[in-house]
C-alpha cells in the first residue's frame, strides 16, 4: 500500500478564452472509474451544444485506471495534455473535462495542447487539495469518567476522531496514521491501563486535513 496520494475535495470549474474559444475547466475528485464516467457524462450533458467535450483521469490511487479523450480534436492535442497536466500536480482519483466553444478563430495543434494544458493547470490552481494518508482505524470505548482525559490525550497524538457515539460507554471510531500506530497503542496501554479497550476495525485511508 502507498503512503499517500493527493486528490481533489470537490468540484471546481474555470473559464479561459483564448482566440475567441471559451474552455471550460471542470475538475472533480471521483472515488473510481464509475463515478469518472458519470461525471463526464453530466458535464457532456450540461454542455450538449459545445463543440468538444475532452477528458482525462486518474480513477485510482497508483495511477494504473486512467483514460482520456480528444472528442473530435485533432488526436493528441486534448486529452493527453489534460492528462499529463493531472499527472504533473500528482493528482489522482481525479477526473478534468474541459468543454470547448469554438470562437472562430483555429490554434493549430500546438495552440490546441497549450490550451487544453493551461485549462486544467489554471483549474487545479483554484481546487482544494486532499492529502489522503495510509492510516488504521481503531474503534475505541471508554465510560464516562475516562473521557475527558482520554478526549484530552487524542488531540495531541496524531490522530482523527471520525466519529464519537455516546450511550452506556463512549464509543470513538479514530483514523491512526500507520506509522503512529504503535506509538498510539503504547499511549493507550501506559495511560489508562487496559481501559479503554481498542479494537483495530482496518485499514486505509483517510484525508488528515
Amino acid at each position: 500500500m502507498i503512503e499517500s496520494f493527493l486528490t481533489v475535495d470537490g468540484q471546481f470549474e474555470n473559464t479561459i478564452v483564448i482566440e475567441r474559444s471559451k474552455f471550460i475547466c471542470y475538475i472533480k475528485g471521483v472515488q473510481d472509474e464509475d463515478d469518472a464516467k458519470n461525471f463526464i457524462a453530466k458535464i457532456k450533458k450540461q454542455n450538449s451544444l459545445a463543440t468538444h467535450n475532452c477528458y482525462a483521469y486518474i480513477a485510482d490511487e497508483l495511477g494504473l485506471v486512467q483514460k482520456f479523450s480528444d472528442d473530435g480534436e485533432p488526436q493528441g492535442t486534448a486529452g493527453l495534455p489534460m492528462l499529463e497536466a493531472l499527472k504533473g500536480r500528482r493528482l489522482y482519483k481525479t477526473c478534468a473535462v474541459v468543454t470547448r466553444y469554438f470562437g472562430g478563430v483555429k490554434l493549430g495543434a500546438g495552440g490546441l495542447v497549450r490550451a487544453y494544458s493551461s485549462s486544467v493547470l489554471n483549474c487545479a490552481d483554484i481546487v482544494k487539495i486532499a492529502n489522503y494518508i495510509t492510516c488504521a482505524f481503531y474503534n475505541v470505548v471508554c465510560n464516562y469518567e475516562n473521557y475527558s482525559q482520554l478526549n484530552s490525550l487524542l488531540s495531541k497524538l496524531d490522530v482523527a476522531v471520525k466519529n464519537v457515539d455516546y450511550g452506556d460507554n463512549i464509543a470513538i471510531q479514530l483514523a491512526v496514521k500507520l506509522n503512529k500506530e504503535k506509538d498510539f497503542i503504547q499511549t493507550l496501554l501506559d495511560v489508562f491501563k487496559g481501559s479503554p479497550t481498542y479494537t483495530k476495525i482496518s485499514e486505509g485511508f483517510f484525508n488528515f486535513n
